[in-house]
């Protein structure tokens, strides 16, 4: 079965608007949805998964990324602008890591690090999440522009938030990584919108 459909794509940008979303979130309430951070945080370690929903378990575990992307594609004005900018940066970014093939190694690197560990840890443990946003940090923050989070600072200046946040930027642009590979573009979203949003609303009613 081809991966470049609009229901892997609409999949794939529901889990960047989900990362996005938990982002925001964490960033200005110091909060996230435990069940959605799991989601976003283990499509980090499903590598091998043998299909697109099989990354992130299933409908309902990407059932907040969903409603987020449908909310995005029903008009032209944000409303969260900081999510739909942290979204935009995350698309941005993985066009620049495809031509950093020695940062692409030390996340995949990272990354097999984090699967041993999750043989042992919760993929939320602390262990993970420390190692997921040492990655980022050592990857991905160096690309320019650098995406930056606004919130709260008592929550940014806490480092367990700081390696919440870093991680799920990193499964951010695993997301936008699939969306590539499932033949998405942003054109695409400039020229499908309406077919993109009427698809995650389909979605929607399967969870």
């Amino acid at each position: 079965m081809s991966l470049n459909t609009f229901t892997n794509q609409t999949i794939a940008l529901a889990g960047v608007a989900q990362a996005a979303q938990l982002v925001h979130d964490l960033a200005t309430t110091g909060k996230a949805d435990a069940s959605a951070f799991k989601t976003s945080i283990g499509s980090l370690l499903k590598i091998d998964a043998g299909s697109v929903i099989e990354v992130f378990g299933d409908l309902a575990s990407l059932k907040l990324g969903l409603e987020k992307f449908e909310q995005q594609m029903s008009g032209y004005t944000a409303q969260n602008p900081d999510q739909a900018r942290y979204a935009a940066s995350l698309v941005f970014l993985e066009r620049q890591l495809a031509g950093q093939e020695k940062m692409l190694k030390t996340i995949r690197i990272g990354i097999e690090k984090a699967q041993a560990q999750a043989d042992y840890f919760d993929v939320t443990h602390e262990n993970i999440l420390a190692n997921l946003g040492d990655i980022y940090l050592n990857t991905l923050s160096q690309l320019q522009p650098r995406i930056m989070v606004n919130g709260n600072e008592d929550y940014l200046a806490r480092s367990d938030t700081v390696n919440k946040i870093r991680a799920l930027l990193l499964a951010g642009i695993r997301s936008t990584l699939l969306w590539r590979q499932c033949g998405g573009a942003r054109w695409k979203v400039l020229f499908y919108r309406k077919r993109l949003q009427d698809e995650a609303k389909f979605l929607l009613t399967q969870v």
